[in-house]
């Protein structure tokens, strides 16, 4: 049964060259969270990304994790991928992961298709027999044909973003996250992609997905989780926690 349980999680990023304005507010920007001081740090200052998160998330659930930019969506997926620690409290995740965040991590220009094949799929937790079992079928999902024998130098932006795509979506989860609903590449691949995304849907277990898109979910989701701040502000059915997110920015 899969499940995934947060316990007072929190998440702080250290701010280094603290005193130059422009740094802080780049960062602060990007991460979203509250500017802190830490005191066990020498009183460096940091910016808590995720504040004293505790929630369950059980077999069965779709949820989706809504909050404007810098609300700690993207963050927290990565706590629940294992990609981020927590800084404090504790999360424990029952159930193989697959996780759709960053596509090309892990990624070697240096090496051919096929060694990159490899690599990834090592990366995302499968065994060698696994990978050996899903080399054609991942190699034919690329559409790269004799590319796969060349460095993955030589590749378009598009060709490698189909190569990454096919690596991170290979392995069957009992866990799906989702960092928005990603496209990649020419059209006739978007169409591929989206139906082996909702392939993936279908089959996982637990699915966690962000999207800026109410309607995104509504259509996948049972339950969402409004975010603020690092924050859960809301977490329940879709209906009552887009609404009170609506509410929010009506009132923002």
């Amino acid at each position: 049964m899969a499940s995934i349980v947060l316990d007072r999680v929190c998440v702080d990023f250290p701010i280094y060259d603290s005193d130059r304005s422009l740094r802080k507010l780049l960062f602060r920007s990007s991460v979203g969270g509250v500017v802190r001081r830490d005191e066990s740090r020498r009183n460096r200052p940091t910016v808590r990304a995720l504040d004293e998160l505790s929630f369950e998330l059980a077999d069965g659930d779709r949820v989706g994790l809504i909050g404007q930019n810098g609300a700690g969506k993207s963050t927290l997926l990565r706590v629940m991928s294992g990609a981020y620690r927590p800084s404090s409290g504790s999360i424990e995740v029952e159930g193989t992961v697959s996780a759709l965040l960053t596509l090309g991590i892990g990624f070697d220009p240096e090496e051919t298709g096929y060694e990159n094949i490899h690599n990834g799929c090592l990366l995302v937790g499968m065994s060698p027999t696994e990978i050996r079992e899903k080399m054609d079928e991942i190699a034919d999902f690329t559409r790269l044909g004799d590319y796969l024998s060349m460095p993955a130098r030589t590749y378009s932006s598009g060709m490698q973003l189909r190569l990454s795509f096919s690596i991170a979506t290979a392995l069957d989860p009992e866990i799906l996250l989702l960092d928005e609903i990603m496209a990649a590449g020419d059209a006739a691949f978007i169409t591929k992609a989206r139906q082996r995304i909702d392939n993936l849907m279908e089959q996982a277990s637990l699915l966690v997905l962000t999207s800026h898109s109410s309607e995104t979910i509504r259509q996948f989701c049972n339950k969402a989780i409004f975010l603020r701040s690092g924050h859960v502000e809301e977490f329940g059915p879709v209906e009552s926690t887009l609404n009170a997110y609506e509410q929010w920015l009506a009132a923002a």
